[in-house]
């Protein structure tokens, strides 16, 4: 039984957790996995705008948004997020922007982001990304308006 129960979750986890805003019973503002409450996999939000490339953040330099805890690589880009968090934070928060601009929650990836107008946004693998990039600007429209209501009853 306890090894059918693994397998079960195993199985979730692979498949990015998706659930559509109507099923939102237990999941987050901000996306984590079920072994850790850190944000972007611990990655610093602040240095893709800074560096221009995902750098794992430090847990010396932490801090709680939205009930997750976001890590940043130096006490500069933690001050830099503490002073306007929505300039920095994910778009619909750190889960994959392609899935919500159908309405779904899936994980986002670190390593597959893009900033547009000042906005990151993250997806959940290459071949999503690439999907997203080839139709960014209206996917960004249609998740824009999902986004909002995604965790109203």
């Amino acid at each position: 039984m306890h090894t059918r129960l693994l397998a079960t979750a195993c199985l979730a986890i692979a498949v990015g957790l998706s659930h559509t805003p109507d099923a939102t019973a237990g999941q987050d503002a901000i996306y984590t996995t079920l072994w850790s409450n850190t944000a972007i996999q611990g990655h610093d939000p602040v240095a893709y705008f800074t560096e221009g490339k995902p750098v794992k953040g430090k847990a010396d330099y932490a801090m709680d948004y939205q009930g997750a805890e976001f890590r940043f690589a130096s006490q500069e880009n933690l001050d830099l997020f503490a002073a306007n968090p929505e300039k920095y934070a994910p778009q619909y928060g750190g889960y994959c922007a392609w899935a919500m601009a159908d309405g779904n929650f899936a994980r986002g990836d670190a390593d597959f982001w893009h900033i547009q107008d000042g906005k990151l946004y993250l997806n959940f693998n290459r071949s999503v990304q690439e999907k997203w990039d080839a139709d960014r600007e209206n996917l960004i429209t249609k998740a824009d308006a999902i986004w909002p209501n995604a965790f109203s009853d």
